[in-house]
């Protein structure tokens, strides 16, 4: 039987993406794992794998088309023993049309009757995505979950990784078509993890949480203007930062930083590391900072949800980088316990392959705070929004010659503002407090991040 293969949800945040290239084209053979195509979801361009086998029948979705939503049929694919050629757009096989013996003739007496009651009613697309498993014809179509019964939905590949893993895939949470899971879902998994340990994130708002009515585009001025299609990373940078503003209560705390010790202890590790190729910036010093704060801090190391506060025993670090596209933030996984050469190096790779398009979705969804920096551009201070689930992030202002108090007089220092955006549901004030302390003893004593 036949399958449709539909556009995935390569990211929470994914309502809709752009195909960008096809890698295979009709009458191609793929197996579990090989890469179809490349899609260009809210966040990145990113491969998509297959998770059956068989044959490309069919193409429903060409190059280039953008606003595809998630769950549109975008190929079919024939399985093994079915004609590609008798596949059709809808994703069922063409049926052979039999000859009949002896074909029932029209009754006069009913001009209803044609000869061609009792025939089966044809099968569902839903029908043929379960491979035939039998549907209650008096039942509506329920939603498809990635089990039925004891069988579990899983691609050829996820199940052997997962009997390597020993995990057990009806503890697993698929994120392939119809609940299916697949190869990522499986390698994220930990043994003996319940399948709702694998969500990264809460549940989008669900419908009844929006407004009643959405607001009217304003009319463009009429003045000389250029207009540019929103892409998908825009779409969603707009819509997940409203929902933030209208749905988390922020808190903003900010300190001044001396920085002169931070910039002199930079200057001796960069000469250490020249050889090395590594040259670390204050930026990077700064993610290390923020880190080891948190995990002396634990209650900023936080995520509200309806029922539940989560807290984090390690601190991944989500560092803000601008992109042609929109911002994306990358993530440092476990940054309270890297080295500043580390930090650094992944730090410049990550930054690289976001510009370019090149992240995967493990490399920028979750984190457990942020850290945005816009010093470079001369800003002296500002507020960044909180970007949820996250309870806080941290936004770095330029380091600038001040007057300043060293040494119980007045002289000038190097000083920045760094601002905490803190969520108050989950996040006390004084709790926030502490947490900026904390860090403004660690840039200005910066060798105790290194302890």
């Amino acid at each position: 039987m036949s399958i449709e293969i539909k556009m995935p949800a390569l990211s929470p945040t994914m309502e809709e993406g752009t195909l960008a290239k096809w890698l295979v084209k009709e009458g191609d053979t793929v197996k579990s794992g090989d890469i179809m195509a490349e899609i260009e979801t809210d966040k990145a361009t990113m491969e998509f794998e297959a998770v059956d086998e068989g044959v490309i029948a069919k193409i429903l979705v060409t190059e280039g088309s953008d606003n595809v939503k998630v769950g549109t049929a975008i190929a079919i694919l024939a399985e093994e023993g079915e004609d590609p050629a008798s596949v059709t757009a809808g994703g069922a096989a063409k049926a052979e049309t039999p000859k009949p013996a002896d074909p029932m003739p029209t009754d006069p007496a009913d001009p209803n009757r044609t000869g061609s009651e009792g025939k089966p009613a044809p099968r569902t697309l839903e029908q043929a995505e379960d491979h035939g498993r039998p549907a209650d014809a008096g039942a509506a179509a329920a939603p498809t979950a990635s089990t039925s019964g004891d069988r579990v939905k899983a691609s050829p590949l996820a199940r052997r990784i997962a009997a390597q893993k020993g995990l057990d895939l009806g503890a697993v949470a698929g994120s392939g078509p119809n609940g299916r899971i697949v190869k990522t879902d499986v390698e994220n998994a930990k043994p003996g993890a319940p399948a709702a340990a694998t969500a990264a994130a809460p549940a989008e708002p669900s419908a009844a949480a929006a407004p009643a009515a959405a607001a009217k585009p304003a009319a463009i001025p009429d003045i000389p203007h250029e207009t540019a299609k929103l892409s998908n990373m825009r779409k969603t940078i707009a819509r997940r930062l409203t929902e933030s503003k209208q749905q988390v209560p922020h808190i903003y705390l900010t300190v001044d930083v001396r920085l002169d010790a931070l910039l002199k202890l930079r200057g001796d590790l960069n000469a250490s590391l020249e050889s090395r190729g590594v040259k670390l910036s204050v930026n990077d010093m700064l993610v290390k900072a923020l880190a080891v704060s948190l995990m002396a801090v634990p209650k900023c190391n936080v995520m509200f949800t309806p029922d539940q506060l989560v807290t984090f025993k390690r601190a991944d670090i989500s560092v803000a980088v601008s992109t042609p596209s929109g911002l994306i933030t990358p993530i440092v996984k476990e940054a309270d316990t890297k080295s500043l050469s580390v930090i650094s190096t992944e730090v410049k790779d990550l930054a690289g392959r976001a510009r370019d398009n090149k992240l995967k979705p493990e490399e920028f969804q979750g984190g457990t705070a942020s850290i945005s920096n816009m010093g470079m551009f001369g800003i002296k201070q500002f507020e960044a929004v909180i970007n949820p689930p996250q309870g806080m992030i941290l936004a770095i202002g330029a380091g600038e010659k001040r007057p300043y108090i060293v040494d119980g007089e007045l002289g000038v220092a190097t000083v920045m503002s760094a601002t905490g955006s803190f969520d108050h549901r989950a996040i006390d004030g004084a709790d926030g407090a502490e947490l900026m302390k904390v860090f403004k003893e660690l840039v200005e004593r910066p060798l105790g991040m290194l302890a």
